[in-house]
């Protein structure tokens, strides 16, 4: 039997629909969870039962961070939410893994994406460190493709 290597976790690149960005430090929180529901009844002889059933699908906030640069796209993304214009600011993208000889694994598509935050890194005179810039997203869907 083969031994399957498994995939390295710096292997990968973002793509947001109508954005040139730079390459990013990190990505996380690529995640969905459904709600679990309880129904409780009773069988025949007054025997209780619970019945898990699925309930609402929520998808995790994706975090993105990477070293700041001079582009100011994430600012201006930020920007039209800041003002109200919440459909020109959604946006659909994906998260991309790659294996070592660069090919692709699998596809993240997150859907209906918006900024909720955005920050710098801390900024001291003493350090050597490069600045790091992060984002939040809010997504309203994500497949693996």
């Amino acid at each position: 039997m083969a031994l399957i290597d498994p995939v390295v976790s710096y292997n990968f690149f973002v793509d947001i629909q109508g954005m040139t960005v730079a390459q990013f430090k990190e990505v996380s929180g690529l995640g969905i969870s459904i709600s679990v529901i309880e129904h409780r009844a009773n069988q025949a002889m007054a025997q209780p039962v619970v019945q898990k059933l699925p309930g609402s699908v929520h998808y995790e906030d994706i975090h993105l961070s990477r070293g700041k640069i001079v582009d100011p796209a994430f600012w201006a993304w930020m920007k039209q939410v800041q003002d109200g214009h919440i459909e020109d600011a959604r946006k659909d993208g994906s998260i991309i893994l790659y294996d070592f000889p660069h090919l692709e694994l699998t596809r993240f598509n997150f859907y209906g994406a918006w900024p909720y935050k955005i920050e710098i890194g801390k900024l001291s005179a003493g350090s050597d460190s490069v600045l790091l810039e992060s984002m939040v997203l809010a997504v309203e869907r994500i497949e693996v493709g």
